[in-house]
């Protein structure tokens, strides 16, 4: 694989590279939900680039490591603020689809001020589906780590294959189960889905028996997140808990995307999965102590001192892991 590696840009190999949706969120917070056909006026605003994918490769680029974006949006307004939004952030998206004249993807958020949690209406607008003739292999191999959503399934099943050839490990992040779930499922090294997935492609109603009855066959991690109350997840070694962080929050949104930005991040710098599933917790309670998906997701030394004050284990305290001393 070292040997197929492309470098890209700043000359780094790309340790994540995801396939799937972005949007432009507009974001408010509610002193409370208004009754139909009733008005109330937003305590905050604020308009940023979304989607799980993308969210997750900012988080990537955030805690400092090369993350790769494709996907495919328009060329209107909309398009050009995702775009520039991602590069801002040191994404790279030299391999996004650019489709002309159509309108791209985008959502409305409104926060609850009491709860942080979050309503979502999106769409995905005139965009079609990314096809598997518009993505390339020797992109898609170049990556230590490739991450999917489960959006843009043909493309997807193609760069899954790929990477499967590859040796090159599979992280799906699984929101709801749609058209070619399975397929993901089977060829994914590491399968992190939501409550509602779980049950809905296993049959089980039980988070601990979702999991375990989506480990098995090349599986290295199935998760199920479970918001506040955390994840439960199956490894070789057996089933376990990892508890939510406790911390201020403001919104909930984008805090699935970073989990699993986070541990795709883990997954390519190799750690190991219960310090992975710990980091990436860490990670999703920090961003939400800002309005957005992405405002509030923290740099690698900031997500390690978080951990270090409240961890009582010394891996967080290794300065290689930020290749300085602390």
């Amino acid at each position: 694989m070292a040997d197929e590696q492309l470098m890209i840009d700043d000359a780094r190999p790309i340790d994540v590279l995801g396939i799937g949706y972005s949007a432009m969120d507009y974001l408010g917070i509610v002193p409370r939900y208004p009754d139909l056909d009733e008005k109330v006026e937003l305590m905050q605003f604020t308009r940023q680039g979304g989607g799980p994918c993308a969210t997750a490769m900012v988080t990537v680029a955030r805690l400092g490591g090369r993350a790769s974006y494709i996907g495919k949006m328009g060329n209107d307004d909309f398009g050009r603020f995702m775009l520039d939004q991602l590069r801002a952030e040191g994404v790279e998206v030299s391999q996004v689809v650019v489709e002309p004249g159509a309108q791209s993807q985008f959502s409305f958020i409104v926060v609850d001020a009491d709860t942080g949690k979050r309503t979502i209406y999106w769409t995905r607008s005139e965009i079609p589906s990314l096809r598997p003739e518009e993505i390339r292999r020797e992109h898609i191999i170049s990556t230590k780590v490739l991450h999917v959503d489960g959006h843009d399934f043909l493309a997807a099943a193609k760069a899954v294959e790929w990477a499967n050839d590859a040796g090159i490990p599979v992280v799906f992040d699984g929101g709801t189960a749609r058209s070619g779930s399975e397929l993901m499922i089977d060829h994914a090294d590491y399968a992190v889905v939501s409550r509602r997935f779980a049950a809905k492609f296993t049959g089980e109603e039980d988070p601990e028996a979702g999991a375990r009855a989506l480990f098995g066959g090349r599986r290295k991690l199935s998760a199920v997140t479970l918001g506040d109350e955390g994840c439960v997840y199956v490894t070789a070694d057996g089933t376990f808990c990892q508890p939510a962080f406790e911390v201020d929050v403001v919104d909930t949104t984008g805090a699935g995307d970073v989990f699993h930005g986070a541990l795709s991040f883990g997954v390519s710098k190799g750690w190991p999965i219960d310090r992975t599933i710990e980091f990436a917790s860490a990670v999703a309670a920090v961003k939400c102590t800002a309005l957005g998906g992405r405002t509030g997701i923290p740099t690698l030394a900031e997500a390690l001192e978080f951990l270090r004050e409240r961890s009582g284990d010394g891996f967080w305290r290794d300065p290689a892991l930020t290749g300085q001393d602390s």
